[in-house]
């Protein structure tokens, strides 16, 4: 094999690679005795098919075969002799194809081979990074609280005895019937619905219109559908809603005692408290994780002083566009993108793809380097905990991540990224600092407009090259 480097420009790579017809020929000579040796054909016994037969029937697919095959063999053959690490699928064009997939001819199978390859990267001094990760413990008042809207979730309904009209809290239960520019419309009309004075989930205005009404007393309710309703032909537009109290009912909130505790199946109250204060906890520590992981991707940024591969920059910028341009066609893009052209919002967005990619290949090699792997227990906890996600379809899950491998590696990047993370955090000097519940929060409100850009583009875990 021949190969001669015809361009190195920066990351740009490329090579012509010329293989001798004689080993084209031995291989698809190889191949085709292999072939004729369990070929059925009638006349000939198993293995006797005259060889002249086998070149003249398989002679073209076997060459097409053993073309692909030296192909991609060479292509190996030259990266690792070169030590080459693509940093996206290489592009392969064939200078001989027709000659060489000629089965009756004797070439040399030519090609070129263009990439882009994958920086020099040097792990930074990881001791040399300062942090600080805030801390919150679960307090009685947001204990408290959390019982109290559990027992809130617990409530029974009993119907109210006492004359007097519907208050706050209060679940009446109506018939009623809409209409839009005094036509009743699809869906409008209805009996027996439950609709709690103060509650969410209707539209504006309309539940605050039923404050005060009594059992069997009507009323006609004028309220005006929101500009972003599901149903566009109701969208903005006034209606009335005609509608018939049939029932008054109030909620009862449980007490926070012992009795509450048992009727959810515990032992005892301090059980119940005590397994609140853990989920409580777990919260903060993963607010807490978020943030310091945060502060992490931005000092390591700092550090990726390298070129990112062009190409898996141009393909995170168009995955990023793509869901920025989704965004603004339905109405939702972000705010301070407001009033900016295309052509600044793709500089700014350009500029948060290459961060991405050079986080994601600044990850990969420090967990390459320091031999970080994901275990298959490990991606196996994520399968169930993806299926979990699922009540009743646990099985189905599972059996599609078994029967589509892609899927599973979908769940190893974030798995390994992970596992770095900890690893530089390990070694980073991190400095905790206690702080209120309101002010973990209220800091991670300001940070979050950062998050888009701290994100590190997906990178295939354990020393592979990312993936666009």
């Amino acid at each position: 094999m021949q190969v001669t480097e015809t361009q190195s420009e920066g990351l740009k790579r490329a090579y012509t690679v010329v293989v001798p017809a004689a080993e084209i020929e031995s291989r698809r000579a190889a191949r085709l005795d292999d072939l004729r040796k369990t070929l059925r054909i009638p006349g000939f016994r198993p293995g006797k098919v005259p060889p002249t037969l086998v070149r003249q029937r398989y002679g073209s697919a076997v060459a097409a075969e053993v073309l692909e095959q030296s192909v991609s063999e060479a292509t190996q053959q030259m990266m690792t002799e070169r030590n080459l690490r693509p940093a996206l699928q290489p592009k392969v064009d064939l200078v001989s194809s027709e000659t060489a997939a000629d089965a009756a001819a004797a070439a040399d199978l030519e090609f070129k081979v263009e990439m882009e390859v994958l920086p020099d990267i040097t792990v930074p001094d990881l001791k040399s990074i300062s942090l600080t990760r805030l801390k919150a413990e679960a307090g009685d008042e947001a204990i408290d609280r959390a019982l109290q809207e559990l027992a809130r979730r617990q409530r029974t309904l009993e119907d109210v005895t006492e004359d007097r009209g519907a208050a706050e809290g209060d679940v009446v239960t109506i018939d009623y019937e809409g209409k839009v520019d005094d036509v009743a419309f699809p869906g409008g009309t209805g009996t027996g619905l439950d609709v709690e004075i103060g509650g969410s989930g209707f539209i504006p205005g309309f539940a605050e219109q039923l404050v005060g009404i009594r059992p069997e007393e009507s009323r006609t309710l004028n309220v005006t559908f929101p500009e972003d309703y599901g149903e566009a032909t109701l969208a903005g537009k006034p209606a009335s809603f005609a509608v018939t109290a049939r029932r008054l009912r109030r909620g009862v909130v449980p007490a926070v005692d012992e009795s509450f505790a048992e009727k959810l199946g515990f032992e005892s109250f301090a059980e119940v408290r005590g397994l609140i204060a853990q989920q409580i906890q777990r919260e903060y520590d993963q607010l807490a994780r978020l943030k310091v992981k945060r502060a992490l991707l931005d000092a390591l940024a700092e550090r990726a002083d390298f070129t990112a591969p062009e190409g898996l920059v141009e393909a995170e910028f168009a995955q990023i566009w793509g869901r920025i341009s989704a965004e603004r066609a339905s109405g939702q893009g972000d705010s301070e993108d407001a009033g900016k052209d295309d052509e600044t919002l793709r500089a700014e967005y350009r500029a948060i793809a290459d961060r991405r990619v050079r986080l994601g290949l600044l990850l990969a090699e420090i967990g390459r380097s320091s031999g970080v792997t994901v275990q298959q227990e490990e991606l196996l906890r994520a399968m169930r905990a993806e299926a979990g996600r699922y009540p009743g379809q646990e099985t189905k899950v599972m059996e599609f991540f078994r029967s589509n491998p892609q899927a599973v590696e979908s769940l190893r990047g974030p798995i390994y990224e992970d596992k770095v993370v900890d690893y530089v955090l390990e070694l980073a000097d991190v400095t905790d600092r206690t702080v209120t519940p309101e002010e973990l929060a209220r800091s991670d409100d300001e940070g979050a407009e950062t998050a888009a850009a701290a994100a590190p583009a997906p990178a295939a875990g354990e020393g592979d090259a990312p993936a666009a």
